[in-house]
């Protein structure tokens, strides 16, 4: 639609395809909160805060380093500037594009569970659950393209940046 859109109304754009957006703003006033909650760091915090609730890992028979899902996450805050980067590149006459944003690299959901462990100085009480149908054993993103056109990388998107941005907004609002 856009790059029909695009042509009919001389409209330039930038797509940015996020990878699963994870974190909170790093000064802990923005963070994530919906219910019902699906996404893994915000049920793996809610596991270590909460004495009543135990996190669920959706399979650990996957073809990954330690058998469960693994995706690519990038941390909001470096969401935000390659949206700033991508409205600078359409300013300065950039031709319109897609970009995938991704750190290139993958965490696994035992991973993420180790990490708020880590993070948070708690345990995780955590199960193994069933696959969910149609799971992918891993997708990541090669943000190559966003780097040589908009010269954007990651900076705050390792998992243990992300899990602690995430963990003191989610401690505070607990």
């Amino acid at each position: 639609m856009l790059a029909d859109y695009s042509v009919a109304h001389d409209l330039r754009y930038a797509a940015l395809r996020y990878f699963n957006a994870a974190g909170a703003d790093p000064d802990g006033t923005i963070g994530e909160r919906h219910e019902p909650e699906t996404h893994v760091i915000p049920l793996a915090i809610r596991g270590a805060l909460k004495n009543d609730y135990t996190f669920t890992i959706f399979g650990n028979d996957f073809d990954t380093r330690d058998g469960t899902g693994l995706r690519d996450y990038i941390h909001v805050a470096d969401l935000a500037d390659a949206h700033c980067r991508a409205l600078e590149y359409l300013l300065k006459g950039g031709q319109s594009d897609v970009f995938n944003l991704g750190t290139g690299n993958g965490t696994t959901v035992e991973e993420i569970a180790a990490a708020v462990e880590y993070v948070s100085g708690r345990p995780l009480p955590r199960k193994i659950g069933p696959r969910r149908a149609g799971d992918p054993p891993a997708l990541v993103a090669s943000a190559e393209k966003a780097q040589r056109i908009l010269g954007w990388k990651p900076e705050h998107s390792d998992i243990k940046t992300i899990i602690a941005s995430a963990w003191r907004w989610h401690a505070q609002e607990n």
